[in-house]
């Protein structure tokens, strides 16, 4: 992956669009996304059930990626339940779960109610598709754990054609602080009842609107605009606290030598143009 280290937001995301296609092209050629691939690719076609897909551990791990979910690995038997969960019932697992990335996978898997046969492992262009899922998770994740506010935008421009209702993006952790930050919603409106913070939402901001590419993009650049000036603020704050910890630490035996300027002798100095 091409390093996004020291860039602010703004510039991380220039970095990553100029080079997207070229990244892209090196996940399918790494090692070991290659093998993983390649393994999809030859197995799935021969899943009919949740129990095959679970117990074959490459599949399993390459399922878990293709949908953003590498941190729930290791829960095979709620992975499990999930899949195998009949959607059509309001109480079933996969209702009562509000991380949408597992909604999104059961409805895209698309096992039977029991869980024992699938129709989309036998279809090439769903394997295609789910390769491509795959890979554009990869690199969405790659660039997210080297600059966190830039995977915010990057899963902002993936989600937000299929955002419905308000609702869709409160359930969504980062699509949520996406928009607080761009509509410039306080981080403390997250505590509010669901039902409040939709129409605090809604007075702020047409969801209509989200259909419109233009739109989408102003969002964007106010959101971009507001973390890097927060950044900015930021780290400022810890270059001064840096240089007090730097005079304190100077002083014999620790103590804070503080410096005294001659405003007066300054102004007098005589002015130079430059």
């Amino acid at each position: 992956m091409i390093s996004l280290t020291g860039l602010n937001t703004r510039m991380g995301l220039q970095l990553v669009d100029a080079t997207r296609d070229r990244q892209i092209e090196m996940i399918r050629d790494g090692a070991q996304d290659k093998r993983a691939i390649a393994a999809f690719e030859e197995r799935i076609g021969e899943v009919q059930s949740v129990e095959q897909l679970i117990e074959d551990r490459e599949l399993y791990v390459f399922v878990m990626k293709a949908f953003d979910l590498e941190d729930q690995i290791f829960g095979k038997a709620m992975v499990r339940k999930i899949l195998e969960s009949d959607a059509s019932k309001p109480d079933a697992l996969v209702n009562r779960l509000t991380d949408p990335r597992f909604r999104e996978m059961h409805k895209v898997m698309g096992f039977s109610k029991e869980g024992d046969a699938n129709e989309n492992t036998g279809d090439a262009g769903w394997r295609a598709q789910m390769v491509e899922r795959y890979v554009g998770q990869r690199f969405e994740s790659a660039q997210a754990e080297q600059n966190e506010k830039v995977g915010t935008v990057l899963e902002f421009r993936r989600k937000a054609g299929e955002v419905r209702s308000w609702f869709d993006i409160l359930k969504d952790k980062d699509l949520s602080e996406f928009m607080r930050t761009a509509l410039g919603v306080p981080a403390s409106a997250a505590g509010l009842d669901i039902d409040k913070q939709v129409e605090l939402f809604k007075q702020k901001f047409d969801l209509e609107k989200l259909k419109d590419p233009a739109e989408r993009e102003k969002l964007e650049r106010t959101y971009v605009a507001i973390s890097d000036a927060k950044a900015g603020v930021q780290s400022s704050a810890n270059a001064a606290l840096s240089l007090m910890n730097a005079a304190v630490n100077a002083g014999a035996g620790g103590r804070f030598a503080p410096i005294t300027l001659d405003i007066s002798a300054i102004t007098a100095l005589p002015r130079r143009t430059y």
